[in-house]
């Protein structure tokens, strides 16, 4: 029988956020002219919408995290507070505006995540592919996919490894035995694993990265065991965070890792084989996601 760390597993009823957690909100306009020009192109980004505690610091810096195929999702996955719905039909100029927001904002490295689309066919594979090529073709930049499971159909998987991302972003976001728990019935783990296998053999060229959410009552062991499993299908890149609930809505916080808890995992994860980890309380999905892509070296194909 497992024994759950008390430094992850503390109780369903957390104390404040601890000193660590609070930080002080950058002061000034420097976010304004990113915000503004998000607002003036009609774009969505999941630093808004999921509520991200580094929106100001990365529109400060000139960067967001674009959402696409709209701003309601059709699933509701318990930690996330995007809005939960029937979405309009995909907006076929969105990725010739993402394209232009990447070009005025000059992006060197873009990241584009999306709603879950379960009510389109492909999954918004192709919307997907459209907003890639857009990108490229309007300002050169590498690009960062980060889309969701596309509910297990490979074909989809397949238009975006046809599109070549530099970096293919699927978030684990937490240990099996919590998957139905946090992501919901319909998220399954073994797809997770399979949709790197499928991308690393058919382009090993493309890096392949996770993000996992803690403090929602892993134990250490897991956490470890998740790792293992995701660096054998082929993921090289690796991002691990403090889950913060987003409203009352959402999933509560078990217990709140310290920083020195996330230097020893992110070491850990080393150890195991990833090439590429951010480990920290604040680290998100795209946490500084050019950097880490320029210290990744790509896979070698042989």
């Amino acid at each position: 029988m497992r024994t759950r760390n008390p430094e992850i597993a503390k109780s369903r009823n957390p104390r404040p956020l601890p000193r660590w957690l609070k930080r002080n909100v950058p002061k000034g306009g420097a976010g304004r002219f990113t915000a503004k020009l998000i607002a003036e192109l009609d774009l969505q980004t999941v630093c808004d919408h999921a509520k991200c505690p580094n929106r100001m610091e990365c529109y400060a810096r000139g960067t967001a995290t674009f959402m696409i195929l709209g701003d309601v999702c059709t699933r509701a996955c318990r930690f996330c507070s995007v809005a939960k719905g029937k979405p309009r039909p995909p907006d076929a100029d969105e990725p010739r505006r993402v394209a232009e927001a990447a070009r005025r904002l000059g992006l060197k490295h873009v990241v584009v995540t999306c709603v879950t689309r379960d009510d389109l066919t492909d999954g918004g594979a192709k919307h997907f592919y459209q907003t890639v090529m857009a990108i490229r073709g309007a300002s050169g930049a590498t690009v960062e996919v980060l889309p969701g499971d596309f509910a297990g159909n490979t074909a989809a998987v397949d238009r975006l490894i046809d599109v070549a991302p530099e970096v293919y972003n699927h978030n684990t976001e937490t240990v099996p035995r919590l998957y139905n728990t946090v992501r919901g019935p319909r998220s399954s783990y073994r797809w997770t694993l399979d949709i790197f296998r499928r991308i690393a053999e058919r382009n090993p060229a493309i890096r392949l990265k996770t993000g996992m959410m803690l403090g929602l009552g892993e134990t250490v062991e897991e956490v470890l065991d998740t790792l293992a499993d995701l660096q054998q299908a082929g993921c090289r890149m690796l991002t691990l965070g403090q889950y913060l609930q987003p409203s009352p809505r959402q999933t509560p916080v078990v217990g709140y890792l310290p920083p020195e808890q996330f230097d020893r995992l992110g070491e850990a994860a080393r150890q195991i084989g990833f090439s590429q980890v951010a480990s920290g309380p604040f680290v998100r999905s795209s946490y500084h996601a050019r950097e880490m892509m320029q210290s990744d070296r790509p896979p070698e194909i042989t």
